[in-house]
């Protein structure tokens, strides 16, 4: 009898532990997939490039990927469009989950002003100093016959002379009227192949030589792409032999990619032959 009564009470707490096992399955199953719908989990997407855009063209973007766009900061940068946008956070390529917010810094809508300063008087050198010191760029170099070679004459925006303590936008091209002196009016060309686009241009004002044009290839399409490239190409070529006039015009060729900058043929000493 008393066996008897023993194999129901033991059937019965088996039945309820299993009951009670699949209870706990079936709630940890039900709360693991209610976690992965509110939290999207392993639903992570690649943060779109947004950089260069404007906030009306990065919103469709953002919007086609369910993220969120919020407007931090402002800065201002020489060359990007008023309003684009400049950086973002978390950046290009990362990893996030769906409804995330991007932080964006745009190009200030109103541009830094900067005042013209004096240059007459100034050689060169100083003037591309006192320009870059305002927040301004030499533009053109205008060589007129003078006494005094690499003297400036005149200051000149948009082809019409500017008086000092002018405010214009920061970044903008001032063009040097300057003298040349017939019997020191020659200069070289340097080497700047491999060199980036602002160093570049550096040693070609260095050398009195104006910039005809900026020819990029394809890896180069914004603005802050073109202050990554590397010259690749020049012309005239480089010469320490063949001189040209002050003032000369050089076409660039630059590109980010870094295997286009040809490698210099190395010269070959003679006392390292071997007979």
């Amino acid at each position: 009898m008393k066996q008897f009564l023993q194999k129901p009470f033991k059937y019965s707490l088996t039945k309820n532990i299993l009951l009670i096992l699949g209870i706990l399955l079936a709630g940890y199953l039900i709360i693991s997939l209610l976690l992965k719908i509110i939290t999207r989990h392993n639903q992570e997407l690649s943060v779109p490039d947004m950089t260069g855009m404007s906030l009306t063209e990065a919103a469709a973007v953002a919007a086609e990927a369910e993220l969120r766009l919020e407007v931090t900061d402002s800065v201002y940068i020489r060359g990007m469009e008023r309003g684009a946008i400049a950086r973002q956070n978390p950046e290009p390529g990362d990893k996030v989950k769906k409804n995330r917010r991007i932080l964006l810094v745009i190009n200030s809508i109103i541009p830094r002003q900067s005042t013209m300063p004096s240059l007459t008087g100034f050689s060169l050198r100083q003037a591309r100093t006192e320009l870059a010191s305002n927040g301004l760029n030499i533009g053109k170099l205008i060589y007129v016959q003078d006494i005094a070679t690499d003297n400036v004459l005149a200051q000149q925006y948009k082809g019409k002379d500017i008086e000092p303590g002018t405010r214009l936008n920061s970044g903008s091209y001032i063009d040097l009227v300057l003298g040349l002196n017939p019997s020191d009016s020659a200069t070289f060309v340097p080497y700047i192949i491999g060199y980036r686009y602002q160093m570049a241009t550096e040693l070609l004002h260095d050398n009195s030589l104006n910039i005809y044009r900026c020819e990029f290839d394809g890896t180069v399409s914004t603005y802050a792409d073109s202050l990554e490239a590397y010259v690749y190409g020049q012309y005239p070529p480089a010469s320490d032999s063949v001189s040209v006039r002050r003032g000369t015009s050089v076409t660039l060729y630059l590109s980010k990619d870094v295997s286009r900058i040809p490698v210099p043929e190395e010269e070959t000493d003679s006392t390292d032959v071997q007979l």
